[in-house]
Order: C-alpha cells, then structure tokens, then sequence
C-alpha cells in the first residue's frame, strides 16, 4: 500500500507542483470540514458566506493571475518601498519646489484621503475573513496590506504638508465627516462596510468602487501631479497604482472562475453591479469637485515642497 505524500491534494496535477499550488492550496479547514467549535461565528458564515449566493463546486480553481505568495509579495513590494523611499527624499529636498496652489490642492485631498483607504483596507479584510478558499484569502490578505500601505504613504505625505502648515492633519478629519464633497463617499462605504453577504461585498469593493475611486485619487492625482511639477509624488502615487492594478485582475480573475462555475451566477453578479454601480458614480462625482476647490486659485511663486 503506498501511502500518501505530502501534498496529495496536489497529485492530479500531472506535474510537479509549482510554489504557487504548494504554498497556496487547500490552507483553509473550514470551507470543507466546517467548524470544530458551534460558535457564533459558525452561523454567519452560514448566513453570508460565498456560497449563499454564488454557485461554485470548487473555489480552489482560482488562481491568481500574479500567482502571489508571501515570498513574491516581500520580493514585490519590496523594491517598490525601496523606489517610493527615495522619491520621497526626494520631496523632503529643500530645493524641491510645487506652486501654492499644487500645495493647496495636496492639502483639501491627500490628508482626507487616509479615511476612505482605511475603509478599504477594512473591506478587503472582512472579504478575506470570509473567503471559500486559500488562495481568495491571501490575495484579501495582501490587498489589505497595499492598502495600509497606501495609508502610510499619504499620512507622510501629509506629514510633510502639516510642517508647512500646521493644523493640515487636524482639518482633515472634519472635513471627511462634515464637507459636503466627500459625504457621498463617506455614506457609500459605511453602507459597503455593513454589506455582509460575501459575494455582493466583494462586487461592490472590488469590482464596482474600488477601481473608481483609484482611478480618480490615485491614477488622476498622478497625472495633475505631473501637470503640476510635482514629479516625484506622481511617481509615488504610479508605483501604488500599481497595488491598484494588481487588485483588479485578481479580481476579474475570480469573477471569470465563478461565472464558468455557473452561467448562473452571471446574473447575480450583473445585479449587484448594476446596483452598486449607481452608487459609486454619483458618489465619486462630488469627489471630482475637489480637484476644483482650488482653481479659482492663480499659480505663482514655487514654494518648497
């Protein structure tokens, strides 16, 4: 009798297993055993799960197109860290100079935009609670983390306004809960934030809100940036742009898995985008007003970053 070797689920492969199947494959107990303590949280795992809506025999068919693992994420974002370090170095410069009105419109968005990655971050990690498998898991896992990341680099980013103008920091707190450009924003993702059934929260973040909102406060901030003189900050905002483009095709990824599962569950899923889709758009068109809050604002004398 030949007993089984060390990952045996990977047998029908054919093949050796790559790092991807090995590291990533079948980590997860609970989606086929189910729960070895009757506990709370057994029940809303029932109640809003991936599979309460969603019609998937085998969630461990998804692969991520990047095929991350934890050694290609440290590989990966490390030289990204080290490229983003150096740029603000750069930014930190006092011959760097921006123009008091590239400088003012940094401050009426960069500060205020920590709160709504904060709930990104928060969205990403609920859905990774809740994943049918191991690999939706870590891909949850590591967007989460690009998204801390994001946080960090526009709190030093706002670091370095506030020492030009103190009370920066302060102000953007009330002006995420009180200014009327951003409350859509802010309504919207307290909404996405109580969405509990796994599949349409996934749908609402990552295929309806989240590529919006990149698009507009991370790809559009890098190009006025750019316009702007602000060079070395429009490269920052590229390579987490690049987090961003990341999230999106593992996500279309598994959209793709879980379609060819079921031709049904199409259907769900045009719904919810339908749905959440007349959601984000009103929602980040008040958005786009910020970067007119600041144009009746004539450009003069650079100052330094």
């Amino acid at each position: 009798m030949t007993r089984a070797r060390t990952y045996w689920h990977l047998a029908g492969l054919g093949a050796k297993p790559s790092r991807y199947e090995v590291a990533t494959s079948r980590l997860s107990y609970h989606p086929t055993r189910g729960f070895e303590v009757n506990a709370p949280v057994t029940a809303w795992f029932a109640r809003h799960g991936a599979d309460v809506r969603l019609h998937v025999d085998d969630w461990e068919s998804f692969r991520d197109p990047r095929e991350t693992t934890y050694e290609r994420y440290c590989e990966i974002q490390h030289a990204s860290e080290t490229l983003v370090d150096g740029l603000f170095r750069s930014i930190e410069d006092p011959s760097t100079t921006i123009s008091p009105h590239w400088e003012a419109t940094l401050a009426a968005i960069v500060p205020t935009l920590r709160f709504p990655v904060h709930a990104l971050q928060m969205g990403a990690a609920y859905l990774g609670q809740l994943a049918p498998a191991s690999r939706i898991v870590i891909a949850c896992a590591f967007q989460a983390g690009d998204e801390v990341r994001r946080v960090q680099r526009l709190a030093y980013r706002t670091a370095l306004l506030e020492a030009r103008a103190p009370g920066t920091a302060e102000r953007s707190r009330s002006a995420w809960v009180n200014d009327a450009p951003w409350q859509p924003l802010r309504v919207l993702l307290e909404r996405l934030l109580v969405t509990y059934d796994w599949g349409e929260a996934f749908v609402a973040l990552n295929l309806c809100l989240k590529p919006a909102f990149d698009d507009l406060f991370v790809g559009e901030l890098a190009r006025r940036a750019a316009a702007a003189g602000d060079g070395a900050f429009a490269e920052v905002l590229r390579a987490l742009h690049e987090d961003c483009r990341w999230h999106r095709e593992w996500s279309l990824a598994l959209i793709r898995t879980v379609i060819d599962a079921d031709p049904a569950n199409a259907d769900v899923v045009r719904a919810w985008r339908e749905e959440w889709d007349q959601r984000v758009g009103p929602a980040l068109a008040t958005c786009e007003t910020l970067y007119r809050v600041t144009g009746n604002m004539e450009a003069s004398t650079p100052t330094a970053g």
